[in-house]
């Protein structure tokens, strides 16, 4: 929990955005004030810290300063919130409170540019963009691209020339971070070319992402939730009245997706893996030891492989991905 840095909120429905105050107070060290709003002593913004960074659409400011306010908590470290504004979205933060006490006034208002929000971070790793994807309420999706990465070397291709010249070894490791190095002799080293980094699209709730569909595209990673699903031979509570094409309007008419419809938008984007995830409740789905679970698993994966043909995983809560450069 302590390598935390940034936290990027999908959409302010309460189970995804609940568990934010707590994770704040445990990340910056937060303890109960007193009613009458006397600081604790330690609680006095160090601006030289590097701040928790939040990103969200409008409300998010809103709901961590008024959860803070009313719950008396005193943090000892800065925070920062920024926002990702819709076209439609009023001015202003939804909320009178002034900044918090660890709030750095710094938070940005992001618009948006050709519908989506381009680089919303980068550093020297990563790239974290986003877009809007379509729900019961305002959502996005992110998309998370690493950096181009050092190509594929082989050594054989070097040593000889930097033994014959004398040079010392340590020159490999500048050829293999792509760099064309002058020899001694005159002669030129070139590295390999760089590589695509690897792409991940993770998405909120949706009944359909397509605006994020240019922005998301040929990733090696797409999280996409499949909340409900027709499992008439696994799931006893099924309706004699169901069908694949009920279910899935239902599940659309409450801003949900089936596996089939994350299994196309897989296939359309031309995703490597696919990961499902957000699944009903009424879907023992947790226990990957638990045959019954298993069973419910593996009917909802049965039919995502009916639109998309790649790799596909259902997720289990503290679920770990790796994820393999091409």
């Amino acid at each position: 929990m302590g390598k935390i840095e940034k936290i990027f909120i999908t959409h302010t429905h309460g189970d995804h955005i609940f568990g934010l105050l707590p994770l704040m107070a445990s990340l910056l060290n937060g303890a109960g004030g007193t009613a009458d709003g006397a600081e604790d002593p330690r609680a006095q913004a160090d601006q030289t810290q590097t701040p928790l960074e939040i990103y969200g659409p409008l409300g998010t400011r809103a709901y961590v300063r008024n959860g803070l306010l009313c719950t008396h908590t005193l943090l000892s470290s800065p925070f920062v919130v920024h926002e990702l504004r819709f076209p439609s979205d009023p001015e202003g933060d939804l909320t009178s409170l002034p900044l918090n006490q660890m709030e750095l006034p710094a938070g940005r208002n992001i618009p948006q540019i050709d519908g989506v929000w381009p680089d919303i971070y980068r550093d020297t790793t990563v790239s974290v963009s986003a877009a809007p994807i379509l729900h019961s309420v305002p959502c996005v999706g992110f998309v998370v691209t690493e950096a181009p990465i050092p190509g594929k070397m082989d050594p054989k291709k070097y040593i000889p020339d930097i033994k014959r010249t004398k040079t010392p070894m340590t020159v490999m490791s500048r050829l293999q971070q792509g760099e064309t190095i002058e020899l001694s002799d005159g002669t030129i080293l070139r590295g390999p070319e760089r590589r695509a980094g690897r792409k991940l699209v993770i998405l909120g709730d949706t009944y359909d992402p397509s605006p994020i569909a240019s922005l998301a595209a040929d990733p090696d990673l797409l999280i996409h939730e499949a909340t409900n699903a027709h499992l008439p031979d696994v799931d006893s509570n099924t309706k004699e009245s169901d069908t694949f094409e009920t279910v899935e309007e239902r599940s659309r008419s409450r801003g949900h997706s089936t596996p089939q419809v994350a299994g196309a938008f897989a296939t359309r984007i031309g995703a490597r893996r696919l990961v499902l995830n957000h699944f009903s409740a009424r879907y023992p789905g947790d226990d990957d030891t638990n045959e019954e679970s298993k069973k419910v698993m593996d009917a909802i994966k049965a039919l995502a492989t009916t639109t998309f043909e790649g790799d596909i995983v259902c997720a289990r809560d503290l679920m770990s991905i790796d994820i393999p450069h091409s």
